[in-house]
């Protein structure tokens, strides 16, 4: 058995590896190269995908760039506030209010976006909101509270509530204690949580798709379908939209990523 490790590790590791190589090695192909042999390797590179992937007419990436850069960075912002209060108040109340709460929230995280859209989409239109970057901001925020809260109430769990009875003694109230005191705490926890809803909501594209709509801009993941028309293939255009689509938020990612494995198990053990 133990010999079948490394091969089952090769075996999955090539399967996770292989869309990577395609994307990588088309974007520096040309187009006819792309779709005689896809898995080639690029002789010779070049750099034209990329070039007119940033120099389209209708700035297809620097608009969306522009849209997910501020839906991203608006949603997570929002989120990483209202779950951490939230959090911390679902593990420091002893209230039968807060375990419900708790409850209803766990509940949510079982909900496919997908199946609660329709309703979405009609309270956005009741209040005006339906194809505004605010209306997608607030779906994102509604929708990831149960994560994030998730996430910061089991890492809170592992901070001594000794901290937060010392800073009462000496004169702090609720919100002063939280912020001064428990909140500088989590940043483990919270760079987990700027992750992982960072991704999902910049790689989001059905809800974009839906909720902005034509008229309400496009994001990076809803340009590079757009790219494509019903009578034209741009392959290579495509390739150079996914590559730099991905960028941001790869660097996003590495930026953060000394406190990603450690927010994650923060709570495991509670200290």
């Amino acid at each position: 058995m133990r010999a079948l490790r490394p091969i089952a590790a090769i075996v999955v590791a090539s399967a996770f590896f292989l869309p990577l190589y395609l994307v990588v090695a088309n974007v520096f192909k040309h187009g006819p190269d792309i779709t005689a042999s896809p898995a080639a390797l690029p002789i010779p590179p070049t750099l034209d995908n990329l070039t007119q992937a940033l120099t389209r007419p209708d700035g297809l990436f620097w608009n969306g760039l522009i849209n997910s850069v501020t839906v991203t960075l608006a949603s997570i912002v929002l989120l990483t506030l209202v779950s951490a209060m939230l959090g911390h108040y679902v593990c420091r109340t002893h209230s039968r209010f807060g375990r419900i709460t708790l409850l209803v929230l766990l509940a949510g995280l079982m909900i496919p976006p997908q199946v609660i859209l329709v309703p979405v989409t009609q309270v956005l239109n009741l209040t005006h909101l339906m194809g505004t970057i605010s209306g997608l901001v607030l779906f994102n925020v509604g929708y990831y509270v149960p994560f994030g809260v998730f996430v910061f109430s089991g890492f809170i769990r592992s901070i001594p509530v000794e901290l937060e009875e010392a800073a009462s003694i000496d004169g702090a109230g609720k919100m002063g204690t939280f912020w001064r005191v428990v909140f500088p705490l989590l940043r483990p926890a919270t760079a987990s949580v700027l992750i992982f809803l960072g991704v999902w909501i910049w790689n989001d594209f059905l809800n974009p798709l839906i909720i902005l709509g034509p008229a309400g801009g496009t994001t990076v993941t809803v340009g590079v379908y757009r790219s494509l028309g019903q009578f034209q293939r741009d392959y290579g255009g495509m390739f150079g939209l996914m590559v730099l689509s991905a960028l941001p938020i790869l660097i996003f990612y590495l930026l953060l990523q000394k406190q990603f494995v450690k927010g994650l198990t923060g709570g495991a053990v509670k200290g």
